[in-house]
């Protein structure tokens, strides 16, 4: 199968593959906890080779480096965060990351929590721009 011709999970998946060490097994147990808070998020592939998980817009995306497990949220700045994960990308006005390291270990339920509020403001009714008169 040409690489064009893969789904964009099949493409997480084969991403996921490609670090057979803590970073694989990072991304994976990350994805696991989003289709487990959101049964209907969307994975999509983007921007070159980037995981991204969407509901009704973006909720996050998950990039491997050599130290770090990178997961931005695209709304970040405007979500709850009462467990303190968003450790990374902190002055923006508008992103948020956490980055994980190896033998870091994941607050799943914290996590999920984050993921259903990134999901919850997603879907949450967009204000009016413009004037009346």
């Amino acid at each position: 199968m040409a690489d064009d011709d893969l789904t964009a999970s099949q493409r997480i998946d084969a991403r996921i593959a490609e670090f057979d060490d803590w970073r694989g097994a990072t991304l994976a147990q990350i994805r696991d906890v989003i289709k487990r808070a959101d049964p209907e998020v969307v994975e999509e592939w983007k921007w070159r080779g980037v995981p991204v998980w969407s509901h009704a817009g973006m909720i996050c995306t998950g990039e491997a480096y050599k130290a770090a497990v990178k997961m931005t949220f695209a709304k970040g700045a405007a979500l709850p965060d009462p467990s303190g994960l968003f450790n990374a990308s902190l002055d923006g006005n508008t992103r948020r990351a956490i980055d994980f390291h190896e033998g870091d270990v994941i607050d799943e339920a914290a996590l999920a929590a984050l993921i259903r509020s990134a999901v919850e403001l997603n879907m949450s009714p967009k204000p009016r721009s413009g004037k009346r008169g």
